[in-house]
């Protein structure tokens, strides 16, 4: 990357010499700019083939759409918006899930924007878009009742929010017993974007706080924009199709019909935040917004948990891309973030492609989804890892004050989940079978037609479809994240992503960069849930957990670690991420709290952080403590992160290197799980160095904090040892994720090939109402 960069910064001079740019500023001016993003650099230069649908010119002067990341300590980013209201922009919102905003300023002052102190990165308002029972039997879910002694365990009283394309609340898989919909609540954040869009390119407005009481305080009333924003469509709920399929194998209760179409939680809440266009396509902009939507209601309607089956196209470290904090904070607010890891596992000509992972999903915090292959099977001893599925690293980059480039390689995926033919509801217009209002079933109708081989009956509001992509494996992980809740609210996000980690099988002849730590295995991980304390959250949040203190709950123990998943039993991998590239196993990751369960603190190597969230006062309709009214990152202080008991397995994935030994991050997950069960692992109580930062000697602690301008260090982690990354006979392109929207794709929609690769031609500005 950090070559990349040195090659931008070469071909950016080089342009500025060599001719006169249609936006008529110098390229070196911003040519290695740390503050400003690689394609907004790319495209306000003139570079051919950079997306530019966030430029345009006006009155003969350019123009671009952006999103400003800040550190300050006024919430309400009072001297930025001035700031750019005086340099004749606009600014269009200001973001609760992140300390940042957007809006429009002119390619002229970037680089006075991005001198200001208050000023960590200014990003263009890049495009989103979606990543493309045998799932509960393949993925352990109907072991759960015979594991908890035969209670319901469905995901009753837990929220899941979806961004997407809509939700049909009509549909038969998405209502309850009694037939009515458990779609709870809607926000058309789209929609919202279709009524200012006029407004868009306007300058000198400051349209923020009109468009954050809509999102954030909703309905004033029936007749309220907020009322009609948050109104179910009542003729075509999702235009698009792929938010309806989604939010059933989440929360889908299909068992109406042969094959059962049943998702992981079918008692589960679900809301709908509409982000993605009638054509699949939204921005970044806009799915912040859906984000401080969730955020805004998490506590009050009890969401929490929010899937993201979408990614952009980013290539800027998770320290301070857009959605990766806003992602980070909606985890500091107690919502588990489940992210697709993105379909471009292979490039075109079919080879094996690493560091590929896409935007959120390059965030730690969040957990990050794979895709495995069941094999139209229930039985897990055939499955297979897809080709499609992107494998880590994450590759994001972003350059230090000092010129040095970190680059984040943090292990990712975090697990996988059956992605591979799956059977989901199918959105339709009203009293229209489908595929009328259905955009993706209608182009291609062969994603229904193998539904009705399968043996699907297809009857209006009760259609079914297959599809494939880690955007349908990861609502999987979601639902599976539901029942964890239910069966312990008191669960953090952390905590839970660790639990579906330690619980995870290996897959046999996949990596780490391929498969995270394993295919998900719901019955173990509503088993360990069980084993621990229910007050985990408010016991943290009162200062009353400290590290070390017991998690078990009253008279439990640890539980057998292994399950017996259709006549097949298999040990758990029995190991986790922690700070970002470490292995970590142990019982004490159990037994005992450890700090970096906390929900507010992210650890990346040598880097930690703390996200505070602030609340508005209690009111007549709130209580206190209830609705967040901003969140602040700073620096995290010293403080404990692992307790010493833990085990360190660095050691024993040995060197990174995949052509000679095959070793590293190429070992196989169940050579490390048969290590992990055998002890070997180094504690952390026999004393261990990671270098500049944290010091592992009676536990891991934050010893120093070497931040420079949003907290970044320089000391990288083991998955670069042996120069991994450059690896003859791998093939990982540092700039994958500019290649013109292939991380886009949804791809792989049937098996393993390129069925339904769209191209986001022209996206910027392209949301449509749909109705």
């Amino acid at each position: 990357m950090k070559q990349t960069r040195t090659l931008l910064k070469a071909m950016l001079g080089s342009l500025a010499l060599s001719c006169t740019l249609s936006l008529a500023l110098p390229a070196a001016a911003l040519a290695g700019n740390p503050k400003i993003a690689v394609d907004l650099q790319l495209a306000v230069s003139g570079v051919a083939g950079v997306d530019t649908s966030w430029v345009k010119t006006l009155d003969g002067r350019p123009y671009v759409k952006v999103l400003i990341a800040a550190n300050s300590s006024d919430a309400h980013l009072l001297s930025l918006r001035a700031a750019m209201l005086a340099q004749g922009g606009s600014v269009h919102y200001v973001y609760l899930s992140m300390r940042g905003l957007s809006g429009l300023v002119p390619v002229s002052a970037l680089e006075s924007l991005a001198a200001r102190s208050d000023v960590v990165s200014i990003t263009p308002n890049r495009v989103t878009a979606r990543t493309g029972s045998l799932l509960q039997d393949a993925s352990g879910g109907s072991a759960v009742p015979a594991a908890v002694g035969g209670a319901a365990v469905d995901g009753s009283g837990v929220g899941i929010a979806v961004l997407d394309s809509g939700i049909d609340w009509d549909h038969r898989n998405l209502k309850d017993a009694a037939g009515k919909t458990r779609v709870r609540q809607v926000m058309d954040v789209v929609a919202l974007a279709n009524i200012t869009q006029g407004l868009g390119w306007l300058r000198g407005l400051d349209l923020s706080d009109a468009a954050a009481a809509v999102i954030r305080s909703g309905s004033t009333g029936p007749d309220s924009l907020g009322a009609k924003l948050a109104a179910p469509k009542a003729t075509l709920p999702d235009p698009y199709g792929h938010g309806t399929h989604v939010a059933s194998i989440a929360a889908g209760s299909g068992a109406y019909q042969s094959p059962s179409s049943s998702g992981l939680a079918p008692g589960a809440a679900l809301y709908d935040v509409r982000v993605l266009n009638a054509a699949g396509v939204g921005n970044t902009a806009d799915l912040l917004a859906g984000i401080d939507w969730v955020i805004q209601r998490s506590r009050s309607h009890n969401i929490r948990v929010m899937n993201l089956s979408l990614a952009a196209n980013s290539t800027d470290s998770f320290l301070v891309d857009p959605l990766a904090r806003a992602a980070r904070s909606a985890v500091a607010a107690g919502v588990v973030v489940v992210a697709a890891a993105g379909n471009a596992g292979k490039n075109a000509s079919g080879a094996e492609i690493y560091g590929a992972v896409g935007s959120p999903g390059h965030e730690p915090a969040v957990i990050t989804v794979g895709a495995a292959n069941p094999v139209a099977t229930a039985a897990r001893g055939d499955d297979l890892m897809t080709q499609f599925s992107s494998r880590g690293p994450t590759r994001g980059s972003q350059t230090l004050p000092s010129g040095s480039v970190w680059t984040d390689n943090v292990l990712k995926p975090d697990l996988v989940a059956p992605g591979n033919r799956i059977l989901g509801a199918v959105a339709n217009q009203k009293d229209q079978a489908a595929p009328f209002g259905n955009l993706l079933a209608t182009l291609y109708p062969v994603l229904m037609q193998s539904a009705k081989a399968a043996g699907a009956k297809q009857t209006l509001n009760q259609e079914l479809m297959q599809l494939s992509g880690t955007s349908v494996a990861a609502p999987a992980v979601a639902g599976a994240a539901a029942l964890l809740i239910q069966v312990n609210p008191g669960l953090t996000p952390p905590l839970v992503k660790a639990i579906l980690q330690y619980t995870a099988q290996p897959l046999a002849g996949a990596n780490l960069l391929q498969q995270g730590a394993g295919q998900l295995n719901v019955e173990g991980a509503v088993r360990l849930a069980r084993a621990l304390r229910t007050d985990i959250s408010t016991a943290l949040a009162a200062g009353t957990l400290a590290a070390g203190d017991n998690l078990l709950a009253a008279g439990q123990s640890l539980p057998t670690a292994s399950s017996t998943l259709n006549g097949q039993s298999f040990n758990w991998g029995r190991i986790a991420y922690a700070g970002g590239n470490h292995l970590v196993s142990g019982d004490a990751l159990f037994n005992r709290f450890q700090p970096i369960y906390d929900p507010g603190l992210s650890w990346v190597r040598q880097v930690a952080l703390r996200n505070t969230v602030q609340f508005l006062p209690a009111s007549l309709q709130m209580p206190a403590n209830t609705v967040p009214s901003a969140i602040l990152e700073t620096n995290a202080v010293a403080q404990p992160l692992l307790t010493a008991q833990v085990q360190l397995l660095d050691g024993l994935a040995g060197s990174s290197n995949s052509t000679k030994s095959k070793t590293g991050v190429f070992t196989l997950s169940s050579e490390l799980a048969t290590k992990a069960r055998k002890g070997l692992g180094q504690t952390l109580k026999q004393g261990y160095s990671l270098g500049n930062g944290v010091l592992i000697a009676e536990g891991t602690t934050v010893a120093q904090q070497r931040l420079a301008g949003a907290g970044f260090i320089l000391s990288e982690g083991f998955i670069l040892s042996e120069g991994f990354i450059l690896s003859e006979g791998l093939t990982l392109s540092s700039g994958f994720i500019l290649a013109e929207g292939f991380i886009l794709s949804e791809g792989f929609i049937l098996s393993e090939g390129f069925i339904l690769s769209e191209s986001l031609a022209n996206p910027a500005d392209t949301n449509v109402a749909g109705e």
